[in-house]
């Protein structure tokens, strides 16, 4: 997802789509952990996208 993207939606639903990224990001450590996990690029990919979605949302809020 990209940042512009993310700028258009509302503060509702970037908090509705942070608390699913963070769900997903908490499947995929899981997944790791009991090495059932085949493609570990995605949990960095999850994280890049959480902290793309907090910088949204912390602008929103200083305007």
């Amino acid at each position: 997802m990209k940042a512009s993207e993310l700028k258009e939606k509302s503060v509702a639903e970037l908090k509705s789509q942070l608390e699913e990224l963070l769900s997903d990001q908490f499947k995929l450590r899981m997944s790791k952990a009991t090495n059932q996990l085949g493609q570990t690029h995605l949990i960095r990919a999850t994280r890049r996208d959480i902290a793309r979605v907090k910088t949204v949302l912390a602008s929103k809020a200083g305007e």
